[in-house]
Order: C-alpha cells, then structure tokens, then sequence
C-alpha cells in the first residue's frame, strides 16, 4: 500500500482495522514513518507528545515487517503505532513523569504493561505529555505547559492523561497507555472525543509505572473504539509475579462476546437527576440521550436515585494524598521548590491527615463498595454516569484567581470520576456528542468488579449505533495551523 494511503490511516480506520491491515499487505515501517511525521509536523502543543523515539521505532517495525515477510506468527498488535503517558518505564528510556524533579530520569527496568505490549508487536513512537506527576484532571502543569486540546487549543483536553487524550483524538496513534487514580483516563476521553478504559482495581499490573497512590493507581487505555480498548486490555491482562498486588488469575480475551447484540436482558441504571445536581443542563441532556440510544438498542433501562459519589470522593481525596505525601516525602523535604505549586500544595495536604482518618478510609472501602453495588447495580449491567459535570472549559478558566480557586475547580472537574476509584469499580467512557462551545463530551459506563467485559460490549454495540467515535478534530500542522 502506497505511502500516501498509509499516511491516511490514523484518521480513516481503526486500531482493530489497521492491525488486520498490517497482518496482510500494509507496510509496518512505512506506517510509522507517517505517523511520526504527522506528530512532528503537528503545531507545538497539539502533538500530545513531549518525546518521540524514531530510530528506534523505525527499527522495530522494519523488524516486524521482516518477520511478517519470513512467515512468522503476527501477534494481536502487530505494526500498530501506539504511544504511552510519559511515566511508564521502559529500561534505556527517559520517563520524566511531567516533573522537574525526574528531569533525566532512566529507570533500570520496564513495566510490564509497557512488555506485553512490545510482545504483541506494538510499534512505540514515545512518550506523551501529563500532568506534573499525574495531579491535575485538566491537564495542568506548570512545568511544560498546559495539555491543549486538539480541537481548540484555547481548552483543556482533561488530565492527568492530557497527551494520551490528544494524540488519540489527533488520529497521531491508534491508542495510548494512561493511568487512572481521578478519573486520568476517563476525562480526558471525554474531554477529547475518544474511548477510555479503567480497570477494576488491581486487575492490571502496575509494575513500572509511577506510583501516585497504590491503593487507586490503574492502568487504562484510550483509543478510538471499545473494541480497540478491548484489545489493547486483553493484550496487557492476566497475572503478574512482578507485582503482588495485582489480582488477576488470568489472560482475558475481552474481544470475545461484543458483537452479541443487546437484549431486554442487558439491564443498565440511569440516575435520576435532580435540579441541583452538579450538572449542566446541555451534558445532563446528553446523557439522557445516550440512555435513550442505549434503549434503542435493546437494552432495559431502569432509574435509580443519583448516587451520593462526594463521599466516596472525599475519601478518595485523603487516600490519595497520604499515599502521595509518603511517596513524595523526600523531594518534599529535599526540594520543596521543584514543584510546580498546586501540585506541592496537594502532596503536602497529606501529611496533615492523622494516622486514624486514613486507616478508616481504608476500612469502610469495602463497605462503600457493596453498598453502592446493592443500591445502584442490583440486578444491572452497568450504572451511566456523566464524566463531566459541564462542556470543556478553557485553560484560563482552569487556572484563573488564586491557587484556592484553582484547586476547588479542579474538585468539580473530577466530581463524577474520582468517587469511582475509591470504589475500585471499572468505567468505560465514550464519546457521546458535543456541547454549544463545538467541543466533545461524553458519558462514563461504571460495572461490577471485573466486569469489564460487560461494560466494552455495552460500548461496542453503543458505538454502532452511534457514530460520536469517528468524529476528530481537523489536522493541525505548523504549515496549515
């Protein structure tokens, strides 16, 4: 297939698609080679990316197109350009993690998410931009600039996964590894157009990867399609030796059973808002519509009263912090001024937590989990919830007034996405539609514990009767921006 067909691959066609196309007559080099060249040529900032590894890139897929050609076995990923948030380690990589304090920083092992990936022929173009050790849900960082949203530069694109929502809704890879402690994946779906998976917790290894707080750290992707979040979970599921407290027994094919249409059977609970819920109208009318589109599909609807999630968010909140503030505890004293300030003023928050607040916080984890199950998922597949409260906002927006104000913005970003952690439960979130300002949003899909497969076939037959996923934002170069 010709280099200019190949070129048009990222915005044209799938990552399932294009890694059936690999298998058979597209190049894997030339691929690569255009999709790099489209992140190069992107205007600064809306890339997604802070480092790619061409050279090396380029080798690899030489190296599977050889294979291809000598008849060997492709794996499920073969040839596909992927990337990954900059804070997955790989060995003879930098893996900065948005920070100054990581500046040069090369850890001497490679996570395991990052391996099994490789393993299943993935090509890496690099590393992407986030939030400054993962702590911001617009993509603030005061030390490489804002994420910046590829449909309008002038917005956030969500966070802390900012460069893997950009780069996917640019079409510059077919998917990109983030991490979800908030809502780091699901935000910046929505944010940017584009499908995310969170796992249920501990179901992904988290080996290699920069640690925010262990006890709500998961692995997630995003991609154009759930089938493609599909393929990229099944590739990195099952267990780890590498890491203890991943709970997995098993590899899963999560690909298996999401062409089988919706039923009556397929039961999904729709909350019933009030006026005073932290909603917009115009995101409230677009979850309305997603259960409408849903019920179209076949699928039974049931209310259900809106789930008091602040909770199970403030807890979050102080889980999330003491974690931190013991990770961070000697760059906190060593280099206090190395951070950017509203990442500091969070992790030091955590030290002022007593000891017994966060021990109880652990304790009725297990308690607030089988209650929200019993009143919101009884019977049910699925729970909709929006992931964000309003349409995207600007980065002045985000980011006006005192650090106060900043901070109390960045608790309303993440109202619907950062209760769900605590809970430990996995979400889907899928492109839905756009908002007065011509900007994306979406809804998120919340299941049972190690539902996800119920969850990316609700995706999947969404996705069919929709077509929210093929919408991106038009190509952005420094010749034409």
């Amino acid at each position: 297939m010709g280099a200019d067909i190949t070129a048009s691959l990222p915005s044209a066609v799938s990552l399932c698609e294009a890694a059936e196309m690999l298998r058979r007559n597209v190049s894997a080099h030339a691929l690569a080679s255009a999709c790099l060249t489209q992140v190069e040529g992107a205007v600064t900032g809306f890339s997604g990316f802070v480092r790619t590894r061409r050279e090396k890139a380029l080798g690899q897929a030489a190296q599977l197109d050889k294979q291809r050609h000598d008849g060997a076995q492709c794996g499920p990923l073969h040839g596909v350009p992927l990337a990954h948030k900059d804070m997955f380690f790989q060995v003879g990589e930098l893996a900065e993690c948005g920070s100054r304090i990581l500046s040069g920083f090369q850890p001497d092992h490679t996570a395991t998410v990052i391996q099994r990936r490789t393993n299943a022929g993935a090509v890496d173009l690099g590393a992407l931009h986030m939030a400054e050790f993962a702590m911001s849900p617009t993509g603030f960082n005061a030390h490489l600039g804002h994420g910046r949203n590829p449909w309008s530069q002038e917005h956030v694109t969500g966070g802390s996964s900012s460069g893997s929502g950009a780069a996917v809704a640019a079409r510059l890879v077919f998917g990109a590894l983030g991490s979800d402690t908030g809502g780091s994946v699901r935000l910046p779906a929505a944010a940017c157009g584009v499908t995310g998976i969170k796992p249920t917790q501990y179901a992904v290894s988290t080996y290699g990867v920069m640690p925010l707080s262990p006890s709500l750290d998961c692995v997630g992707f995003l991609a154009q399609t759930a089938r493609d979040c599909a393929r990229l979970l099944s590739v990195v599921s099952g267990p780890d030796a590498q890491d203890a407290a991943c709970v997995a027994t098993r590899q899963h094919d999560y690909e298996v059973g999401l062409d089988r249409p919706l039923t009556r059977a397929d039961v999904v609970m729709v909350p019933q808002f009030p006026a005073d819920a932290p909603l917009t109208d115009e995101v409230r009318a677009l979850v309305e519509q997603v259960a409408s589109d849903l019920a179209s599909a076949g699928v039974t609807l049931r209310r259900v009263a809106l789930p008091n999630i602040a909770e199970a968010a403030a807890l979050a909140s102080l889980v999330l912090g003491v974690e931190a503030a013991s990770i961070h505890g000697k760059w906190l004293t060593g280099c206090p001024e190395a951070y950017g300030t509203q990442v500091r003023r969070r992790i030091q928050r955590g030290l002022l937590y007593p000891a017994t607040r966060y021990v109880d916080a652990l304790r009725l984890r297990a308690q607030y989990q089988a209650r929200f199950l019993a009143e919101y998922l009884a019977g049910a597949d699925a729970l909709l919830l929006p992931t964000l409260p309003c349409a995207v906002p600007t980065i002045e927006e985000t980011t006006a007034g005192s650090e106060t104000d900043i901070e109390a913005r960045f608790g309303n970003f993440s109202y619907w996405t950062r209760g769900i952690n605590y809970l430990g439960l996995p979400a889907l979130a899928l492109p839905a539609g756009f908002t007065a300002n011509g900007l994306p949003n979406g809804i998120q899909l919340v299941g049972r514990p190690f539902g996800e497969g119920v969850l990316l076939r609700l995706g999947h037959q969404f996705q069919q009767k929709t077509h929210w996923h093929h919408r991106h934002p038009p190509t952005v170069t420094a010749a034409n921006g």
